[in-house]
């Protein structure tokens, strides 16, 4: 079996931000990963990681205006110097909470915008950003999110994703593999992975078509997760899924999917 990290932004729910920590590490996560960690100071964040014998995995650079419905900045015309703000903002962070990954989101096409004029504007963003975050020991992430969930998103495809990475160079640059998301825009799951897994820095699931925990939906995930074992795949997995009750009782899969395997 694979090794999982709670995502804090989606599970634990039920209590406030900084409490997650705990609920997660009671239940035998022994690391975490969440989309922001600039609401809070680092300091605090470290103090929870710390107090309750928790690793943090990966967190994402700033996005933008969230609530405005920025996803992303990085392939925004006329955004460089905020992406650049933003990127160093993350590296701080990382080096506080000894984060080692970082994903950057790519950002939503404006309307009318062609995609060689954003994809210019993103490859060059994320060459600045790897150099930065290599000096940094951090290694930068890419994620391809599918379309029905975020309209628009510039990378929602692995081949996309995985020709970046080649361009920019995987020592300094990564695929997020998301199973949840990969079903969803392309499916042969576990093809995909073999083909893009030397490309492949961190692994997310959720189950399709409701985001809820494995076992809930479509996705064989006996197979699935015997391929990741298989592949010889040593990171974390993170849960990025949204809960379908209450989050201690969903994880009954954990057990379920161990024991089978």
């Amino acid at each position: 079996m694979p090794q999982f990290c709670a995502n804090l932004s989606m599970m634990y729910n039920e209590v406030g931000f900084l409490d997650r920590f705990a609920e997660a590490a009671a239940d035998g996560f022994g690391a975490v990963e969440f989309l922001f960690p600039y609401e809070h100071p680092a300091a605090i964040l470290r103090q929870r990681l710390d107090s309750n014998g928790l690793r943090q995995v990966l967190f994402n650079a700033p996005p933008g205006d969230w609530a405005a419905g920025e996803r992303g900045i990085a392939c925004l015309p006329g955004r460089q110097t905020e992406f650049r703000e933003g990127i160093h903002r993350a590296l701080d962070y990382a080096h506080a909470l000894d984060c080692r990954m970082v994903h950057v989101m790519a950002g939503i096409a404006p309307a009318g915008s062609h995609w060689m004029t954003l994809g210019a504007i993103y490859a060059a963003n994320l060459a600045w950003a790897a150099e930065q975050a290599v000096a940094a020991g951090v290694r930068l992430l890419i994620e391809p999110i599918n379309h029905r969930d975020m309209p628009g998103y510039l990378l929602h495809t692995l081949g996309q994703g995985a020709a970046i990475v080649q361009a920019i160079g995987v020592e300094r640059l990564a695929l997020q593999f998301d199973i949840y998301h990969c079903q969803v825009t392309e499916g042969d799951i576990t093809k995909r992975m073999e083909t893009y897994f030397p490309l492949i820095g961190h692994m997310q699931l959720a189950d399709v078509p409701g985001r809820h925990e494995p076992g809930s939906g479509e996705i064989g995930w006996d197979y699935v997760l015997r391929r990741i074992d298989a592949l010889g795949y040593s990171g974390f997995v993170g849960c990025e899924y949204r809960p379908a009750g209450e989050t201690r009782a969903g994880l009954a899969w954990r057990q379920r999917y161990a024991e089978r395997a």
